[in-house]
């Protein structure tokens, strides 16, 4: 089926700024609660949200084969489940009564009333119910980064790092999406010095920029997923967020790795960009020295081209941009880690999320963690208010933003803002 959605001559009758993430080639999915209370799957254009469960029921999706209930329900899930051959019919459909040609729509006052929102009157949602959730960590330039930190300078990545996408199942009932505030977490740390543990809250709390890729139904109980048709399973991506306690984590790592330090919030933008939408933003992925086993080599370009960045707005003040990275820079990428995953035979559902781990790049502006950007707090970020951040402070809003770009169109993920409270009390 061809991508007729992607076509980059096409405008909408609907206006859409030119610096819009969301142009009529994007169509990307969520959920939203509209103005009548009513929670329904929709996709945007520009500044418009639009009810596909109402375009659906006014017969604007005849001739694809969708059951009737399908838009109709307050997750994707089943959505995804239905495969790629779904989710490229309903993009191409949309485009198609959304184009600036096409007055089936455009003229009908009524139905415009039914199915289009302004942003103002609906509510995002979480798009997905996240059965399970894997985070990677396979950015090479962070794992030198926290390697050099924490261990040897001179031997900063772990024998294993370059042969196998290193990754660990995280606690999916904490992830949230865009403008749910979350709580400082407590625990147990290892003060400097000390010889005994103590308990309170975490003093280090860090954002890590990431971006993460939804499953759809892909395999079963012992069945592998080879690294050439991995891509099919893939359904879109989002911006994502995996806070980090780092002083817990630190204290409870070894020898099971994450626990505490990681489970208590994650938080992931609320539109899914689909693969298909990004399709012309593929780049080549870094080149892998030594290189991966069979069953992990790719050939043609799997990475995208995906400028991410992360900003910090204290309370009451102005965001002050902390870091500009990219996804290109990933060195192991999506089919990989979703062949590695399953391998061993472990079955992917739909609306499992796969995280990538903190994106950094090669330079001192890009790193995806205030880990990195204040090297272990002895660098202090200024604020434009004049204050310095080591971490994140309790009130601040973390905002993440993502988008790719060339002559013809922008794609974009649109923000994700998180505030910190302080821990949490009765």
């Amino acid at each position: 089926m061809p991508l007729s959605a992607n076509d980059p001559n096409r405008t909408s009758w609907l206006y859409v700024n030119k610096y819009s993430d969301f142009p009529i080639q994007n169509i990307p999915f969520g959920v939203f609660l509209t103005r009548e209370h009513i929670i329904t799957i929709g996709t945007r254009i520009g500044d418009t949200a639009i009810d596909l469960g109402a375009m659906h029921q006014l017969g604007y999706f005849d001739g694809i084969p969708l059951t009737d209930d399908i838009f109709l329900q307050d997750s994707l899930n089943d959505f995804i489940a239905d495969g790629r051959k779904t989710w490229r019919a309903v993009r191409n459909r949309v485009a198609e009564v959304f184009d600036s040609e096409n007055a089936t729509l455009r003229d009908n006052t009524k139905h415009k009333e039914i199915i289009c929102f302004r942003l103002d009157e609906i509510e995002m949602q979480m798009p997905v119910h996240v059965g399970d959730y894997t985070d990677f960590y396979s950015s090479k330039e962070h794992a030198t980064n926290v390697g050099a930190m924490f261990r040897d300078p001179e031997n900063a990545l772990l024998p294993n790092w370059l042969h196998v996408p290193v990754g660990y199942h995280g606690r999916s009932s904490s992830i949230v999406t865009t403008h749910i505030a979350i709580h400082r977490p407590q625990g147990q740390t290892m003060p400097e010095g000390a010889t005994k543990p103590v308990f309170g809250p975490s003093k280090l709390v860090d954002f890590e920029l990431e971006m993460a890729f939804i499953t759809t139904d892909a395999n079963d109980l012992g069945e592998p997923i080879p690294v050439s048709e991995a891509e099919e399973y893939i359904f879109g991506l989002v911006l994502f967020n995996d806070w980090s306690a780092r002083d817990i984590q630190k204290w409870e790592y070894v020898p099971l790795g994450p626990f505490l330090g990681k489970n208590f919030a994650s938080s992931m933008s609320p539109w899914i960009v689909t693969l298909d939408a990004l399709e012309p933003f593929r780049v080549e992925s870094p080149k892998q020295s030594p290189k991966p086993l069979p069953y992990l080599q790719t050939k043609g370009k799997h990475s995208f081209d995906i400028h991410l960045e992360a900003g910090i707005v204290p309370k009451g003040g102005k965001e002050t941009t902390v870091c500009k990275t990219n996804f290109k820079y990933m060195y192991w990428n999506m089919a990989q880690q979703l062949a590695h995953h399953t391998v061993n035979g472990c079955p992917v559902n739909s609306g499992d999320m796969m995280g990538s781990g903190t994106i950094s790049g090669p330079t001192e502006d890009s790193y995806g963690s205030m880990l990195e950007l204040t090297w272990k707090g002895t660098k202090p970020l200024k604020m434009k208010d004049g204050t310095e951040r080591k971490f994140i402070n309790d009130h601040d809003t973390v905002v993440m933003r993502g988008y790719c770009e060339n002559d013809d169109v922008r794609i974009g993920f649109g923000q994700l803002k998180t505030q910190l409270l302080p821990v949490f009390k009765k």
